[in-house]
């Protein structure tokens, strides 16, 4: 059963409680996975009462999934502007480097297997309607035919993610992975870089 927060919570903006604890949550679970994230970490970096995630989110695991939840619900505007598929991956590797958190996420995810339980469906969702849409590029011109849209999905995906995940292969590369700059030049780069992707007639 849900604990009631005190009165002094309750006088909070709901809205503005929530999405404090969706902030501070993406933090936390991104340094330690589901698993080693603490509530009360979440609730102190949100300022504030644990209580208040059982009372919204239903525990730990509501709130996980909430993460992904409002994740999914901001996407479509992340490549809004976007027409080509280079444009796309290229919005993706900027949203990526700017939400490092969210990215970090992910990647604890593959490492606690049995944390994708949580959102299983949803990923599941997303990444047919991905493939489904690199079908229609393909379709149209975007990629080549020879290229199987669901590994052509999980390449770019990394490709997206690269600075993120491999900060120090950016390094060794002579690239500042941190600089204001960079976000710029890597998806302007990984832009034309799946432009190269293209049929040979387009």
């Amino acid at each position: 059963m849900r604990r009631s927060p005190d009165p002094e919570q309750r006088q909070r903006d709901p809205e503005r409680s929530k999405q404090q604890l969706l902030d501070a949550a993406v933090v936390e679970f991104g340094a330690h996975g589901f698993s080693g994230a603490r509530v009360s970490e979440i609730a102190a970096r949100a300022g504030v009462n644990k209580q208040l995630i059982s009372y919204y989110f239903g525990g730990k695991e509501g709130l996980y999934r909430a993460v992904a939840e409002r994740w999914r619900a901001g996407e479509p505007e992340l490549a809004a502007d976007a027409e080509s598929l280079g444009e796309v991956v290229g919005a993706y590797a900027s949203a990526a480097i700017a939400q490092p958190d969210l990215l970090r996420l992910l990647v604890r995810e593959a490492v606690e297997r049995d944390t994708s339980n949580l959102d299983r469906e949803g990923q599941r969702a997303r990444f047919r309607a991905m493939v489904e849409d690199f079908k229609r590029r393909q379709d149209e011109g975007e990629l080549a035919p020879d290229l199987d849209p669901r590994h052509t999905a999980l390449a770019l995906f990394g490709l997206a993610a690269a600075p993120v995940v491999f900060p120090q292969i950016a390094q060794a590369l002579g690239l500042d992975a941190g600089s204001e700059e960079f976000a710029a030049e890597y998806a302007d780069q990984t832009a034309k870089l799946v432009s190269h992707l293209k049929t040979d007639e387009s």
